[in-house]
């Protein structure tokens, strides 16, 4: 999938967060409605504006952000229970 047909980068909207073409949704904030337990169908449904092609679109272009990173280990996280 080429993401940049659908997520682009422009300094006049939300300071140059990259984000859906011709919407004002950022890639950043899809994330996030994924990492608090949104299903694709809920985003969809919320944001008519988008397409199932754009928002596989976001999970490419954050792959390809993820491959270009150094990527460090973090310490293990156990929850007091």
């Amino acid at each position: 999938m080429k993401w940049q047909n659908y997520i682009h980068s422009d300094s006049e909207v939300l300071l140059g967060k990259p984000t859906v073409k011709g919407t004002r949704i950022s890639v950043e904030f899809l994330l996030g409605l994924l990492a608090v337990g949104w299903t694709e169908e809920q985003i969809l449904e919320n944001y008519p504006t988008l397409t199932p092609e754009a928002l596989r679109a976001v999970f490419a272009f954050t792959a390809e952000c993820m491959r270009e990173e150094s990527l460090y280990t973090l310490p293990l996280f156990f929850e007091a229970g």
